[in-house]
Parts: structure tokens; C-alpha cells; sequence
């Protein structure tokens, strides 16, 4: 793993937002949104690649086009910035109801990163261990997925996770309205890493990816 890179306070923009967000009003906020995932939905359904997998690439892939959203905190409480960040993300295990996380490396190929996941998932299909891949990287973030059912707001209440700087994803279920396939998706960010305009970037692009899916076959 390589490490993370401090970032230079005298030349950063952000500075004073940091501290300020860090220290003197600690906070995250939550933004839960109604993607496009029409052309997403219909060109999987055509594809053998999986859903679930596509969606934790699709997301971590933007995540790794941004700083923002891979920061860390150095040991003197400095920021930092991960070269690359991977998605931890849960496999539910049915007959115990209870799910366990498991994380795969980024892989800017989405073929590449979906048979490592697919492999993942599998093996881990009935785990019965909370993490049974060992403590995650320092570099992972979280996306969890809740396909039962849909929501139009989630938000995560984090008792003094305020050196959390990773953001955290949540997925819902498919909702049908008309001839469109919503997707909600729920981001949790630390306010000292990201602004609204940070998330709101995400998003659209995230956005942009879902509406051109040709990757998935890739």
C-alpha cells in the first residue's frame, strides 16, 4: 500500500474550511438522490455481469477521480491524500440474516474488478465473521446496499467519527416510475473533506456514468 500524501496547507483552498470543520464545528452531512439508472438497469439486464458489482465500481470509480474523496489524517492529525481508495462493501448471508464486509482492490478495468468481487462475494456467501478477510485496509471505503428496500432519505447517526474523512455509500432498491428506473443512493460525507458542491459533482458524474453503461461489457 502506498502511503498517503500530507497536503500543503500554505497552498491549499480549502484550509480554513478544514479547520474550521475539524475543530470548531465538527460535522458530516447526508445527501440522498434519485439516479437515472434506466440505460444502467437495461443494459445489465442484456449482460452477465452483476448489478451489485457494477454499482461498487461505478461509485468507486468517481471516488478515485477525486482528492476530496480520498482523504485521510496523518498520525499528527495532518490531511493526506490516498493515491487510491478501495470499496469495502457488505454480502448478506441469508440463513444467519446478518451480513459481513469484504473489500477488493480498485480497478480502473471494470472486468478485472468484477471477477475479483464476483470471486469475493462467493466465497464469502455465508461467512459468518464480521470481517473475514482480516481488518480492512486504511485505505478502503465503505458502500453498503439495502436491496429490500427504496428510500428517499437515509442518514448514518456516527458518534464521534469525526477523523472519518472517507465517504460512505448506501444503496436502495430499484423503483419503476413510468419508463424510468430510479436508483436511490445515500452519501454520507465529513464536511472538513468535501462541501455540497464537492458531493454534488459526484454525483453528476456518477450520474453521467449510469447513463452511458457500455463499460459493463468492457
Amino acid at each position: 500500500m502506498h502511503p498517503a500524501t500530507p497536503i500543503d496547507l500554505t497552498t491549499w483552498p480549502r484550509r480554513e474550511h478544514f479547520a474550521h470543520y475539524r475543530r470548531a464545528v465538527p460535522c458530516s452531512y447526508s445527501m440522498t438522490v434519485q439516479l437515472d439508472a434506466t440505460a444502467f438497469a437495461d443494459f445489465l439486464s442484456r449482460s452477465a455481469r452483476k448489478t451489485y458489482i457494477a454499482q461498487i465500481w461505478a461509485i468507486a470509480s468517481i471516488v478515485n477521480r477525486h482528492d476530496e474523496f480520498r482523504m485521510c489524517l496523518t498520525e499528527s492529525g495532518a490531511p493526506a491524500i490516498w493515491p487510491v481508495v478501495h470499496p469495502a462493501f457488505t454480502v448478506f448471508n441469508p440463513q444467519r440474516e446478518t451480513f459481513s464486509c469484504v473489500w477488493a482492490e480498485y480497478n480502473a478495468d471494470f472486468g478485472a474488478f468484477h471477477e475479483a468481487a464476483a470471486a469475493l462475494l462467493a466465497e464469502h456467501s455465508s461467512a459468518a465473521e464480521f470481517f473475514p478477510q482480516g481488518e480492512l485496509p486504511a485505505n478502503a471505503f465503505d458502500v453498503s446496499s439495502l436491496p429490500w428496500a427504496s428510500f428517499t432519505g437515509f442518514t448514518l447517526d456516527i458518534r464521534d467519527a469525526w477523523d472519518h474523512l472517507a465517504p460512505i455509500f448506501t444503496l436502495g432498491r430499484y423503483v419503476r416510475r413510468g419508463d424510468q428506473v430510479e436508483l436511490p443512493l445515500a452519501v454520507q460525507i465529513h464536511h472538513a473533506a468535501a462541501d455540497g458542491f464537492h458531493t454534488a459533482r459526484l454525483v453528476s458524474e456518477l450520474q453521467e456514468l449510469l447513463a452511458h453503461p457500455h463499460w459493463i461489457d468492457q
